[in-house]
């Protein structure tokens, strides 16, 4: 007997299948004929796709800067997992893993290179924070949990150092297996022409689409040599929206030109998620339904594109085997204003409503779900 069927789930390619769950993984897809501890029938106006990965959060309850409750960010909006981006350091890598230890969402971590994680904003400001023996201690006490580094390459971080830090996280990385590594674009200096040709194929790329001068697109709206040659070197682009790297202007003007992001994620924290123009993944990922990708794409963004971009085979695809994640959502019809970090308004027929999720075979109605009543029965 099966833990849990999902009945009748309609895929975002329109397909219809029946997925049985056991322990916490898929054991089965298509016609399914056994029966189950318990059974959903998702026969209404939604869909289900893998679950739904956010990329770039700050969820380290106890950071000082930038902080929020995983669940708040994660389960509670939909979101099955959600991977911290350098809110911690060794120093305190060890705190926030036990943290996540409390909690419905699945937590990973991109590790600052700073050990002292994100205390203040310049936390790169002195070379004697990136420890490479720190690292690797860390790395080594979880290695399951930490999936990358996370490298915040601006003006306000890194101080006088230049790419000092970045060079230092490159020579960590590759003593860790070519862990992936996320670096933030952010002021000058140092200049994006100057940190793209740091990067390898898979190192991404994040506030890819920010709306400042050191941003993917030349002046004359063109994209930069820089990109297109990190580009076709395997590097990756994330969204990472937040609260001052998303601008309308430069994701519309880049996607014309063919430059579509690898993963979406939200950069979110308590305050841009309650104050906006963040307020959940979802909100983000319909952004994207504004701008002109399709729904097969933005999901892709957020299941198949970031589980390989962060290693966790075992996520982002309804395969036989893999997590038993899932998210059901239903794309709603009506008016809203969106707007990015820049204070630029963007007008859409179109939001995601994210009404359930499915983690690790556990069935977790959302806010949403509860007050259109998708599941009462």
């Amino acid at each position: 007997m099966y833990d849990l069927i999902l009945r009748r789930a309609r895929l975002v390619d329109d397909t219809i299948i029946d997925i049985a769950i056991q322990d916490g993984k898929i054991a089965a897809l298509g016609d399914i004929t056994g029966a189950a501890r318990e059974e959903r029938l998702l026969s209404g106006d939604y869909y289900l796709s893998a679950g739904w990965i956010d990329s770039h959060v700050h969820c380290y309850p106890n950071s000082p800067i930038y902080h929020d409750q995983p669940d708040s960010v994660g389960i509670a909006t939909g979101v099955t997992t959600v991977v911290d981006a350098g809110s911690t350091g060794a120093d305190d890598i060890d705190d926030f893993y036990q943290l996540t230890r409390e909690v419905e969402t699945e937590v990973y971590a991109l590790l600052n290179i700073s050990r002292v994680g994100l205390i203040a904003q310049n936390e790169l400001a002195d070379m004697a924070n990136i420890d490479p023996a720190a690292v690797r201690d860390a790395i080594s006490r979880h290695p399951d949990f930490i999936v990358g580094l996370k490298a915040r390459m601006s003006s306000s971080v890194i101080g006088d150092n230049g790419l000092k830090p970045l060079e230092r996280a490159k020579a960590m990385q590759q003593a860790h297996d070519n862990l992936p590594l996320m670096v933030h674009i952010g002021n000058t200096p140092p200049e994006i022409d100057d940190i793209a040709p740091l990067l390898e194929a898979g190192d991404i790329i994040t506030h890819c689409y920010n709306g400042k001068p050191n941003r993917i697109l030349s002046p004359d709206g063109t994209l930069r040599a820089s990109i297109t040659d990190a580009l076709k070197r395997g590097v990756r682009l994330d969204v990472g929206h937040g609260s001052a790297s998303f601008s309308f202007e430069v994701a519309q003007r880049a996607i014309a030109l063919g430059i579509v992001p690898h993963t979406i994620s939200s950069d979110i924290y308590c305050r841009n998620r309650i104050n906006g123009p963040v307020r959940s993944l979802a909100h983000v990922m319909s952004k994207f339904l504004a701008i002109g990708l399709s729904l097969p794409q933005v999901i892709d963004c957020v299941t198949r594109h970031a589980a390989q971009g962060l290693r966790l085979g075992h996520k982002g695809v309804i395969a036989a085997g893999a997590d038993a994640d899932f998210t059901v959502f239903a794309p709603r019809r009506q008016p809203v204003l969106f707007t990015d970090s820049d204070q630029h308004s963007l007008a859409a027929e179109l939001q995601l409503l994210p009404l359930a999720a499915v983690r690790a075979g556990k069935w977790f109605t959302t806010e949403q779900g509860s007050a259109e009543h998708a599941f009462d029965l």
